[in-house]
Parts: structure tokens; sequence; C-alpha cells
């Protein structure tokens, strides 16, 4: 039997809600700045009005909702499944105003691609964009990445116990320090700091291709937090193609790599034990699934002849192959070249690569390299109790961090999220076939979509159906938080029409 929720359930959700639109109301601020910077009225006036919304629609769930009790499981998982789909509507508004966007679902489709860390686009003459929105196209990508609530917990909401359900429900289930609060600002500080230095590299390396300082440090800026959050933004159509630069690619690649990484791992490099990075489950399982997707990838460009050369092979195949692992979205190819120069093995490759992710407790999307690293052990064990005889005793372990037995629940947990996953990725294909789209593009662009990836075969535009894009937004936030709070806030609203 269902219960109905309490009033106290919907007040607790609400005042809790409000916080995280505040804070999200107070970033606005950035684009606001830098409009004044610019000399742009119009977009000034754009982010007044998203900001103003915000900070009354936070305002009054503070105030009607006030609550001084904390979150329960349930509550705070529900905060964070609504937070991102307010938070797509509101960062919606200074988008849609700026006349670049067709309809407002255009707008939010790009919000909650930015929020997802995704990068598919609908925007229009994205060249012609100002400075205050196309920062905040990427700002929005860099909040997402540490996560919305990650920003509540550091700046706008002071530690209490319900914290950590929140944590949890934004599909960080790792606490790298002991506190959560401390947790948070520590992603912040290692964000920050490859912050000043990813924009110093990439603004450098901007000047030296003949941009002005101004723009090359704006370009490295955005580039930096696309690269870093796995999101796959540029401030051109062209994506990373515009720049045609080895040096520039080098770079980026570099950053998606670093993105795609445990913040664990992060923290362990920071106190000096780098040896981790060598012994980790997920970074030996991702440098292995990069070989063996990179084998299939070469394999049939070279059988095509696609790229003969191997420096263009690297550009073109293995930028791409990065680009889709650490869930980017970065593209040195048009969109419309995976399919008229691409062989389907190659694609079949970068699907695969897109599926699989980065680590967990990463800026990156997808299945991730530990739930996979754990399959993977879970199949050696049963392998060895069927060779081995019947009283024979396994202890199967595997290290990340430190140390750990395998145990029936971290093996269901993988076997779950990684079916969800697969569903997810199927929903899409299922989707996009019925709109007329081929098998193949479908599930290019459904997966690149769900794994919150960004690479696109030419499907996503401005003309494909409302309903593709609307499923295509569920699969973005679905993926990103990685099911748990998005089934507790169906399951909250089926409590409240059904519910005794």
């Amino acid at each position: 039997m269902l219960l109905r929720p309490s009033f106290q359930d919907i007040r607790n959700i609400g005042y809790y809600l409000g916080k995280i639109i505040v804070g999200l109301a107070l970033t606005m601020l950035i684009p606001i700045l830098v409009g004044f910077l610019w000399h742009e009225p119009e977009p000034v006036i754009d982010f007044f009005i998203a900001a103003e919304v915000s900070l009354v629609v936070g305002l009054l769930l503070m105030k009607f909702c006030y609550s001084q009790k904390d979150l329960s499981w349930m509550q705070g998982m529900i905060v964070v499944a609504l937070s991102w789909l307010v938070a797509m509507v509101l960062g919606a508004i200074p988008l849609y105003l700026s006349g670049h966007w067709h309809s407002f679902l255009d707008a939010c489709f790009e919000a909650m691609s930015g929020l997802a860390t995704t990068g598919l686009v609908l925007v229009q003459d994205l060249d012609h964009l100002s400075h205050s929105h196309n920062l905040w196209r990427h700002l929005i990508m860099f909040i997402g990445g540490q996560g919305i609530v990650i920003v509540a917990l550091s700046f706008f909401v002071k530690g209490f116990s319900g914290a950590f359900k929140m944590y949890v429900g934004e599909a960080r289930d790792e606490k790298i320090l002991p506190n959560v609060i401390h947790t948070s600002r520590f992603i912040w500080l290692v964000s920050f700091t490859y912050l000043a230095l990813g924009t110093i590299s990439l603004g450098i390396t901007g000047i030296a291709l003949g941009m002005p300082w101004q723009e090359s440090f704006f370009h490295g800026a955005c580039n930096f937090m696309a690269a870093f959050d796995t999101g796959g933004f540029t401030p051109q159509s062209q994506n990373i193609l515009y720049y045609h630069s080895l040096s520039y690619e080098v770079v980026t690649m570099v950053l998606m790599i670093l993105g795609a990484i445990n913040f664990k791992m992060h923290y362990q490099a920071w106190i000096g034990n780098r040896k981790e990075v060598f012994r980790d489950i997920e970074m030996l399982g991702f440098f292995t699934t990069v070989i063996i997707t990179f084998f299939i990838v070469g394999a049939g460009l070279v059988q095509n002849s696609t790229y003969q050369q191997g420096i263009i092979l690297f550009r073109k195949g293995f930028y791409q192959l990065i680009s889709g692992h650490t869930g980017t979205g970065f593209q040195t190819v048009y969109p419309s070249q995976f399919i008229a120069e691409w062989p389907h093995l190659s694609l079949v490759g970068i699907i695969i690569a897109m599926a699989l992710g980065g680590a967990v407790c990463s800026t990156t999307g997808a299945i991730k390299m530990l739930r996979i690293g754990i399959i993977y052990k879970a199949l050696m064990e049963d392998i060895k109790k069927i060779i081995l005889p019947e009283k024979a005793i396994l202890a199967q372990r595997f290290h990340h961090i430190k140390t750990l037995f395998l145990e029936q629940p971290q093996v269901r947990a993988a076997f779950l999220i990684t079916i969800l996953y697969l569903a997810l990725y199927a929903l899409g294909t299922l989707a996009g076939m019925w709109f007329g789209y081929p098998f193949l593009n479908s599930l290019f662009e459904s997966t690149s979509a769900a794994a919150n990836v960004g690479l696109s075969c030419g499907i996503t535009e401005v003309n494909m159906p409302a309903a593709l894009k609307i499923t295509y937004i569920f699969q973005m936030w679905a993926g990103r938080l990685e099911f748990m709070s998005v089934f507790t806030l169906f399951g909250f609203f089926l409590a409240l029409l059904k519910g005794k």
C-alpha cells in the first residue's frame, strides 16, 4: 500500500528546493558582469530578468515552505531530481530571451544538455551569440559537472545531516573526506585549480594561434569548463575543429581525461599517493577499454582508408574516441562525416566507448568503469567456482583506493545500474527509429544523450520532432542522476495521486 506524502514532506522539499534556486539565481550575476565588461546591454537585461524570476521563485518557496526539519532519504532524493528540472527551466530563460533558440523547448533542451554535461546543441547562429549567453552555456555545464547540489552544499546551504542524502541523490555515493560539506568544497578546490591552469594553457595556445588575447582567454575558460566537466559545448559552431590546431586538441584531450577521473583519485594524487593511478580498478579499466575500443575504431578507419596518415588518424579517430569515452563530446569532425565517411565498425567502437564512460564520482556519465570492473570480477569469480573443487573457498578482491572484497550487494548494484543504462540507450534508439531514423544513427544519438556525451551524427537539430527532443531531455536527466532519485520522484507523484 502506498502512503500519501504528508504536508511536512512537501514543506521540507519546497524549502530546500528554494535554497538551491536562490543559489542558481546568484550564479546569474556572473554572466551579468561579463555583459557589462563586453558592453552587451541586451544580454544583461536577459539575465536580470532570469535572475529576478529565479530569486522570486526561490524566496517564495523558502518563505511558504519554511522548515527547520532535516531531510529524509526520500525528500533528499526528490529535492535533487526536482532541482535539475527547475534549473533547466530557469536556466533556459536567458537563452530563450537571446533569440538564438527557436522555441522555449529548444532552450530547455540546451539548458539540460549543459547541466547534464551532455553537449548536444540546438542553438542557432552560435558564432554570433553574445559573450554573456555563451559563458552561461558553459557555466551551467561547470555547475552541472560538479553537481547542482554540490554548489548548494559548498556555498549556499549550511551543514546538516540530510546533506549526504542529497549528495547521494546526485549520483555520488563516495565521500572523499569524512564530511560531505568538506567533500563538496574539495571538489570545487580541485575544479577551480584546474580552471586556472586549464584556462591559462588554452589561452596561451589560442594566442599562439593568432587569436586576440581577450577572446583567447574567454575561449580558454569556456573550453576548459566543457572539457574538464566532460560537457562538449564550445563558443563556436565548428566545435574544436574551429581551432585547426594539434596543440589545442592535445590540451583539451588531457583535460577530458582529468575530468573523467574519480575525484577520490585526484585527492590521492594531491596528497602524493600517485601509485594509486596504476593500481585502481577504475583507472586500469579505463585505459584497457580505451585500447580495446580504439582498436575497433582504428581497424574500421584503416580498413576503409578513411584516414591514411597516422597523425590524421590520431586527430580524427583517437580524439573522437577519447571524447566519447570520457563523455565529453568535443568533435574534430562534422556530425555528417560520422555517417558519410566512417564505417559501421568504427561507429560501433565509438558507441561502446560512449556507453562505458569514465569513473564514478567524476564529471562524466554512462555506466562507468567501477561497475564494469565489478561485473568483470564477479564473472571471473563464477568461472573459478566452476573450475575449482566444490569445497574451495573463494574470496575475490579488487583495488579501489584500498583493497576491497567483492560482495553480493556490490555486484547486484553494478548489474542493476548497467541494465538500466542499457534500457535507457534502447529507449532513445527505439524513439529515433519510430521517427524514421536508421538504427545505427538512432543508437549513436541515443547513447550520446543517455550517457551524457554530446557527440552527434546529425539527428540532433532544430527540425527533429518535439517528442524526440523531450525523449533526449529525459535521457540526459535520468542518465546524469543515475536513476534512483528519478524513480523516487516518480514514486512520490504516484503516492500523491493514489496513496492513502
